[in-house]
Parts: structure tokens; sequence; C-alpha cells
């Protein structure tokens, strides 16, 4: 594996693929694996070139994703927009007491746990959410799929599915209702257009108050980490 010498280190993933016409850089934004994809006939030393002359791209890019620390018992975590303590709890279930988030259980697991309680109540709220919005447009989606993706916060197939991240519930409740009227727009508009924005203005008056949010305070959502990393993770 070719490797950036450091300060520090940086390893290089190649990938070859006989559909690759050119060399291309991919950072991922759930652990900082570096990847260049590159022509099936291609030399490793052009690839090396290649990644030494974006060197500065790469690490300016790693230098800005926020690191991702395991949660555990005494964490301060945000949910719906407000930091919640998790604490240890009694019972069967996980459950929001107020300013605390209580776990029972083995405290080796309060992190899986509390994670697994956040994605029952994304897509409860996310659910709601997309009913409500759809519901006004008259259309109805497919399914909804929930993820822990660093690229975008939702997406609209043009089946109707609706995928969106999971961590959308740690935001404000309002940043939340604003993705789902965003993606539920798609199923009326499926571009950017002045048309789509219309559509999204219909739903969300003031949407681009919500949507600053996201691009100002969104990636801190991706600075907790609950447990193993999902392979549904990008």
């Amino acid at each position: 594996m070719p490797v950036l010498p450091g300060p520090p280190p940086v390893e290089i993933t190649l990938r070859r693929s006989a559909r690759t016409r050119r060399f291309s850089l991919r950072i991922s934004r759930l652990d900082g694996r570096v990847t260049l994809s590159m022509p099936l006939r291609a030399r490793e030393a052009e690839a090396l070139r290649f990644a030494t002359e974006q060197e500065g791209w790469i690490r300016s890019t790693l230098a800005d994703m926020p690191s991702q620390r395991l949660i555990g018992l005494g964490d301060e975590i945000p949910f719906e927009g407000r930091m919640v303590q998790i604490v240890p709890g009694q019972g069967r279930s996980v459950q929001l007491l107020g300013d605390s988030l209580a776990v029972p259980g083995d405290p080796a697991q309060a992190g899986v746990r509390v994670g697994a309680f956040l994605k029952v109540m994304a897509r409860d709220r996310l659910a709601a959410a997309c009913d409500r919005h759809a519901a006004a447009l008259g259309r109805s989606y497919t399914r909804i799929t929930l993820r822990d993706t660093r690229s975008r916060w939702g997406s609209c197939a043009h089946d109707g599915a609706l995928m969106f991240s999971w961590r959308l519930i740690m935001a404000p409740p309002t940043v939340l209702d604003y993705v789902a009227a965003h993606e539920v727009a798609h199923l009326v508009e499926m571009n950017h257009s002045a048309a789509f924005w219309a559509v999204v203005e219909r739903l969300y008056p003031q949407w681009q108050v919500q949507r600053a949010w996201l691009h100002d305070a969104g990636q801190a959502l991706h600075g907790h980490r609950f447990g193993p990393l999902s392979q549904n993770e990008d």
C-alpha cells in the first residue's frame, strides 16, 4: 500500500477498475480512508505521483474531519437539539428522563444501546414528517431507509424510496423536518431547479435557516461513535 510520508504518514488504498479512465481520489468521511481509483493498466508509480500532487488537498480534507469518540456512560450527546447525559438506568429499555438518557444493562454496551435508541427515534420522527409532507403534496413514497452517511443527509430515488441519516435525530427538530420536506419535494421534482425549491418553500417556508444550520453545525453530529462501524456507513 503506497504511503505519503509524514508527518503524519497517510496510507493510500489503490483500487483498479476497468471502468476507470483517469486517476481520482476519495476520502471516506467516516474513517478517513484515502482511496485512489486508477485504470487497470496504470502504473503504481504514476498513481503515487498523482497522490503526491494532491497531498495538500488530502491533508486539508483529513484535518477538517471531526474525530469520532466512542460514547459511554457519563458522556453527553445532542438529542433533538439539546444536550442529554447518558446515565445508568433500570428496566429493559433506554428512557429519556428530562436531560438524562437512562441506559440499563451492561455499561460496556451503553453506546450500542444508545445508538439503537437514536435510530428508533429517528425513524419515528422522520416517518411522521414524511407522511405529513407527502400528504400535503398528494404524493406517496415507497419506503424509508436509515443509514449513517456523511456525504448527504437524505436522498430520494426514482421509485419513491427515501433515505436519511439517522443522526438527524440529534439535530433540532426543525432541521429534521426540513430535510424530510426536502426529500419529499423530490417526489415532485427530481432535480434542484427553481421549481423544486418552490415545492420546498411550500412545504417548509424559510427553509434556508435550517439548511444553514446543517452547513454550519451538521458535521459535529458525526463526532459521536456508538459502536462498531456499520457496513451501511460511508
